[in-house]
């Protein structure tokens, strides 16, 4: 099968289209045809080998044909003994590692059902940043009522971040640049600040919850802005590892700091998002659309910042 390979750690030029063997499917899990698949951070992070402590997951002291990719969408091709809820030719979407290529293999309890009204494409704009989004406002608990502060909200955990806060009943700012407000307000935003003109750390507006997904403000600026009881919930390492430690440290000594946390894949959120979804309450951003051999110029783009919504690579 055609996959994408890193065989070293640095810029795109370390990626490269290759054939290789296809996936062998191990007990309680399915093959999936890789329709379509989507670039998260992680992915250009993988590619750099930074954070350092990366690279004991990736490869040490290098990848060998290691196959970035954490989403897809697609239709099960096979199943491993245990698999009881999937079959052939399912359609499903969720986490699936090695995604960059035509053939990944994933455990039969991350995969939901696509759903019925999205394209490949789309489905696979979904998982990882919807999750991000969805598990992010739970941990907060409770939603309805409160004033929430979406930083970062026209990018791929963002937007989706919005729309979830709305149909949880929370009202919602997003902070954005000028040229995404509308596609924010679009989303269901009932305020929008354009960072590129306004500061909302210095503004007069006191929130409930702030949503941080680009860690462009320090922990006690935010802090500024929330009701005495507000708190803060960070979702990106964008930031850099100062800003990891930062909140780590944070969230260990105020309840006002919720901790930096990774989704957790699973069928039942993911049912619970297409749902969502089918009912037209939340539907995914796509800025390009890219093959799978453009995979490194893709990510070259993804990793300038400021894209809105998600970078999709279609694959088949």
């Amino acid at each position: 099968m055609k996959a994408i390979v890193q065989n070293g750690y640095g810029s795109a030029e370390v990626l490269t289209l290759a054939e290789v063997d296809k996936p062998a499917v191990e007990d309680g899990e399915v093959l999936v045809r890789v329709r379509a698949t989507s670039i998260n951070a992680g992915d250009y992070f993988s590619m750099r080998g930074r954070p350092w402590l990366i690279r004991f997951s990736v490869g040490f002291p290098r990848p060998k044909n290691y196959i970035l990719g954490w989403d897809a969408a697609g239709t099960v091709e096979e199943v491993g003994n245990g698999v009881t809820r999937l079959r052939p030719g399912d359609e499903v979407f969720g986490a699936a590692a090695a995604a960059f290529a035509e053939y990944a293999c994933a455990p039969e309890g991350v995969l939901g059902p696509k759903p019925a009204n999205l394209s490949f494409e789309q489905a696979a704009a979904v998982p990882t940043a919807a999750l991000t989004a969805l598990q992010g406002l739970r941990n907060t608990g409770e939603v309805r009522g409160q004033k929430i502060l979406v930083n970062g909200a026209s990018g791929g955990v963002g937007t989706f971040v919005v729309q979830i806060a709305k149909v949880l009943g929370a009202e919602v700012t997003g902070v954005c640049s000028g040229k995404n407000a509308d596609l924010v307000r679009s989303l269901g935003a009932d305020h929008v600040v354009d960072y590129t003109r306004d500061d909302f750390t210095r503004g007069k507006e006191r929130y409930d919850l702030i949503m941080d997904q680009v860690g462009t403000h320090s922990p006690s600026a935010l802090r500024r802005v929330l009701t005495p009881a507000g708190r803060i919930q960070p979702n990106t390492g964008h930031g850099g590892m100062g800003y990891v430690f930062e909140s780590l440290l944070l969230s260990l000594f105020t309840r006002r700091h919720g901790k930096l946390f990774v989704a957790d894949s699973n069928r039942k959120d993911m049912i619970a998002l297409k749902y969502l979804i089918e009912a037209g309450k939340v539907t995914p951003v796509i800025d390009r659309t890219y093959p799978l051999s453009d995979v490194p110029q893709a990510l070259g783009y993804a990793e300038q910042g400021h894209v809105p919504g998600k970078v999709v690579i279609a694959v088949q």
